[in-house]
């Protein structure tokens, strides 16, 4: 299969409407060809590209910011002479100066399908922006790692954010090119833009499901996202970003596993099989022990659990968002006294829990507080918003 960067390298009748207009790019470490060569370098090799600027995303252009929330710098392209303008330092939406410097924008960035990552957020930036400046937005498509399966509350209105750019799902089963007609729609933008779409991506196939296993490197598109894995874990092991249980960060497993060093993950586990069964399925759950080097615990030896969907994974049937909702269900009903929110600035935000921004709304945090809720009324909810989020999405699909 080819994704949509390489497409365009190999196709001259798709480079030919950039000629003569001053082109930039947004990318990050995982924008590489199929023979790893980074978008920029690969981009400057056409005669007929006039590279005028890039930007880098959350992370940086190259990947310079290796912990959650820290900030990038505009610097000089050493290789390339050209400006590289940061949407993740001193601003997050591009600045008119930047917007003046070029007349195509090339975005081709790594998705892991899943709305608090903040790829999707700076795309609808950029969009927004494109529309007022009456710029050309290209999306080069990559694969949804996560593939097609929908899950999770819908955000509500007023819970917009730097992780929740608009009313979606948790998992939203888009690809990012497939994103920007959803903003286009949703948010009635006019402007130029094109989806170079991928060639033979199959989302249903065995073993990726949405990532061509054995066809392409994995690059990681963050720093703690390091592998497929973790992108299947992604859309539930996000919400511990707003507890104080260590989602793995400081160790060689981020975002698959969690825990504490008060956490007793034997019995944590007993009670997640005994409140909701259902909500296991396809993954394995393993005990486990781990001392993170920074971040949540670091230095401090840590109990908990490892999600498995590698071997043990049934695409269909593993939901990752119920079953972090579930891990957090069982720990207040174990303990109803633990400290699980955490309450600390997150993503530029300082009035609203973390947790709740994650979620878009406070409802999940809310039933897990409930000691009356049942996993029967959040699945209630969520299904409700799964099915309309099907009915609204399905017709952006550009792949069979």
């Amino acid at each position: 299969m080819r994704f949509g960067l390489d497409r365009l390298l190999a196709d001259p009748a798709l480079r030919a409407p950039l000629k003569g207009r001053r082109v930039a790019l947004l990318a990050h470490p995982a924008s590489v060809t199929a023979d790893l060569v980074h978008a920029l370098d690969a981009l400057a090799r056409e005669s007929e590209i006039e590279l005028a600027a890039a930007f880098g995303p959350q992370h940086g252009l190259r990947g310079d910011k290796q912990d959650n929330m820290m900030e990038s710098p505009d610097f000089v392209d050493p290789v390339h002479g050209i400006p590289v303008f940061s949407l993740y330092g001193q601003v997050r939406r591009p600045t008119d100066a930047m917007m003046a410097s070029f007349d195509v924008l090339l975005v081709d960035l790594q998705d892991l399908g899943c709305r608090i990552y903040t790829f999707i957020t700076t795309l609808r930036y950029i969009l927004e922006a494109a529309a007022r400046h009456g710029k050309t937005v290209w999306v080069l498509d990559r694969p949804n790692p996560a593939g097609r399966p929908v899950e999770g509350l819908t955000l509500r209105p007023g819970w917009e954010s730097f992780v929740g750019a608009g009313p979606m799902p948790m998992r939203h089963g888009l690809t990012l090119g497939e994103m920007g007609l959803w903003f286009m729609r949703q948010f009635q933008l006019d402007l130029d833009y094109r989806v170079i779409e991928m060639q033979g991506w199959q989302p249903e196939e065995a073993p990726g499901h949405g990532w061509p296993v054995g066809q392409r490197e994995w690059i990681n598109p963050s720093p703690n996202a390091p592998n497929l894995s973790m992108a299947r874990c992604y859309a539930g092991t996000v919400m511990l970003e707003g507890t104080t249980l260590s989602e793995g960060r400081g160790t060689t497993r981020p975002l698959e596993l969690f825990g504490a060093p008060d956490l007793d993950a034997r019995r944590l586990r007993s009670a997640m099989a005994e409140l909701a069964p259902d909500w296991l399925q396809g993954c394995t759950l393993r005990e486990c022990w781990f001392e993170p080097t920074f971040h949540k615990h670091a230095g401090q030896l840590c109990a908990g659990l490892q999600i498995h969907v590698d071997t043990h994974y049934q695409h269909q049937a593993f939901k990752p968002w119920r079953l972090m909702a579930l891990a957090f269900k069982s720990i207040r009903r174990l303990n109803p006294d633990y400290p699980l929110w955490r309450d600390f600035p997150y993503e530029y935000e300082h009035d609203r829990l973390a947790i709740d921004l994650i979620n878009g709304s406070p409802i999940l945090r809310e039933w897990v507080d409930d000691p009356a809720a049942t996993p029967a009324d959040l699945d209630l909810l969520a299904s409700r918003d799964e099915a309309d989020w099907r009915r609204a999405s399905g017709s952006l699909y550009r792949y069979p």
